[in-house]
């Protein structure tokens, strides 16, 4: 049998306990998990279950996308996903951030051959060979790459560790950033100074009648 779309019923399953309080939050933790693959293997009694094959995943604007996830949810509802990619590949990270109104919108993607989402923090982490990019609109801004990546929703934090040089790794072990600079708004034109006024000629000394 294939198991190929599962959110509707078993994914509906594993976030009873975050609905409870039915607010309409914006935050991406506090959205339903709804996950795609070819299989998938459940443990009630550890609330782990493990999705294999071609393994998509969608929480509000998070998507992760790998051959292999295993999600668990601890006792106060929260939801953690580890995904992991095939051998010589690497998994795929994908996040709208919150902009101001009118402001274009941003994402935060990145690649890893291990991705962590830690639900209960609102945390990812990309392990091996780890890659984020950072989007305006279309424009790319900002690329980092690392042994291990650490990106924090709540606090809009990223750290990079660099780690041992290995044969998959061109940067030699050593952190890489390119970083664009911040855009800011246009100076006020200086106005231009008055002319000043033209002197008209006297006949009189003084300017005027004696």
């Amino acid at each position: 049998m294939n198991h190929r779309l599962l959110s509707l019923s078993l994914c509906a399953a594993l976030v009873l306990a975050l609905a409870p309080a039915a607010r309409a939050e914006k935050a991406d933790r506090n959205k339903p998990m709804n996950i795609e693959a070819d299989a998938l293997r459940h443990d009630e009694l550890q609330q782990t279950t493990v999705f294999t094959g071609h393994v998509v995943m969608t929480k509000g604007s998070i998507v992760l996308r790998g051959a292999r996830l295993e999600v668990h949810q601890d006792p106060d509802g929260y939801q953690s996903g580890i995904v992991t990619a095939e051998a010589g590949k690497r998994a795929f990270f994908r996040q709208k951030r919150d902009t101001a109104p009118g402001a274009p919108d941003e994402f935060v993607e990145g690649e890893a051959e291990r991705i962590e989402y830690d639900g209960r923090a609102d945390v990812v982490r990309l392990i091996r060979r780890g890659e984020l990019r950072r989007y305006r609109g279309a424009t790319l801004s900002d690329e980092l790459t690392g042994a291990r990546i650490v990106y924090s929703n709540v606090t809009d934090v990223f750290t990079v560790e660099g780690g041992a040089p290995t044969a998959n790794t061109s940067a030699g072990g050593r952190v890489r950033a390119v970083i664009a600079p911040r855009e800011t708004a246009p100076a006020a034109a200086t106005p231009a100074p008055a002319p000043a006024p033209a002197l008209r000629p006297s006949s009189e000394l003084g300017g005027g009648k004696q």
